[in-house]
């Protein structure tokens, strides 16, 4: 504790900074540009313009490798699989279809110009899941390097973003129902408040389609985290040695499946139970601390980036972004048009 207390205490403070920061936004800036964004800004500026000393590096590394794996634990409490059932069966169809193409094409891509794997898998899997979340949860399954998660929560906010501003001109433009835009936005847009942001911009109904939709891709997330461990587990079999039971071992980390057991235990509804026991709001309040530690997280993995490592990968993922994105919403349009939308 000595040893990972001090950069801890520093990863802490920037995560409450940045928390303090993100309050002085005004309102609607606030809801598109989360404050996992504004941790990560605040932990580059501060590790690239200041020196930090080398006490501080355990607790750093501390806050990015263990403490997101406890948030992402807690996260299965914000997540039921009820939802998908809920949903109906085409749209549940569309989210998957969707999912796999947004995968497909950042890894085409990625290939084609040379990204490393890693970067792609994060800017498709933000792209087909649920946006930083979605990044964050994944980065430490493929072992993806620090300044990887930097680029792809960049690349996944400048996208979606920019979503938030140009769907509903799009939307009025193409004279889409409330119904059918709320889907649109729900399948295509990436992070949940960015999400809520471009439906409700729409309309009211608009906002809840695409907020119902949008949860039904979140609820998923631990399938496609499972799924994209096991094939980085295939691709690098000559790495992962031993039998077939020790290499699902190693691509499926106790942080994942402790995610899809407190899921699956929400779904049961056991989740809410524990908490009238004690008198608590408990998903309410697993949700606040898993927010809390995947800000801290974030803030570390801004405190060890450094902007050189990131000019190297170079502004090629940029272009996968926004050929990933642009391809899932246009796509999305055409299922819409075809499948009809979400309780459709």
């Amino acid at each position: 504790m000595r040893r990972v207390l001090p950069g801890l205490v520093v990863t802490i403070v920037c995560a409450i900074t940045a928390r303090w920061f993100h309050g002085l936004l005004p309102a609607k800036a606030g809801a598109v540009v989360g404050e996992v964004v504004v941790a990560v800004l605040l932990g580059l500026v501060i590790g690239n313009l200041a020196r930090l000393p080398e006490i501080l590096t355990p607790g750093i590394r501390f806050s990015f490798h263990s403490l997101l794996r406890v948030a992402i634990v807690l996260l299965g409490a914000q997540f039921s699989f009820a939802q998908v059932v809920a949903i109906g069966g085409k749209s549940v169809l569309m989210i998957l279809v969707l999912m796999s193409l947004a995968l497909l094409v950042a890894h085409a891509l990625g290939r084609m110009a040379g990204v490393p794997g890693r970067l792609a898998t994060l800017i498709g899997v933000g792209t087909a899941v649920c946006g930083n979340t979605a990044i964050t949860a994944t980065a430490p399954v493929i072992h993806a390097r620090d300044e990887e998660v930097s680029f792809a929560v960049a690349t996944n906010t400048l996208f979606g973003t920019l979503a938030v501003f140009l769907y509903p001109l799009l939307g009025h433009a193409l004279h889409l129902t409330d119904a059918a835009f709320g889907t649109w936005a729900g399948t295509a847009v990436n992070d949940t408040s960015q999400v809520v942001a471009t439906g409700f911009a729409y309309s009211d109904a608009a906002g809840k389609v695409a907020t119902a939709v949008k949860l039904t891709r979140n609820a998923l997330m631990g399938v496609v985290i499972v799924g994209i461990g096991l094939a980085y587990a295939r691709a690098n079999a000559s790495e992962v040695k031993g039998s077939l039971a020790l290499r699902i071992k190693q691509s499926l980390p106790l942080f994942v499946l402790g995610f899809l057991l407190v899921a699956v235990l929400n779904t049961l509804g056991a989740v809410a139970w524990l908490g009238t026991l004690l008198h608590r709001d408990l998903p309410h309040d697993l949700q606040v601390v898993s927010r809390f530690l995947i800000l801290v997280a974030l803030a570390g993995v801004g405190l060890s980036t450094r902007l050189s490592a990131m000019r190297k990968i170079g502004a090629t993922p940029f272009f996968i972004g926004f050929a990933t994105a642009a391809t899932t919403a246009v796509s999305s349009y055409f299922l819409i048009r075809w499948l009809g939308p979400a309780g459709g």
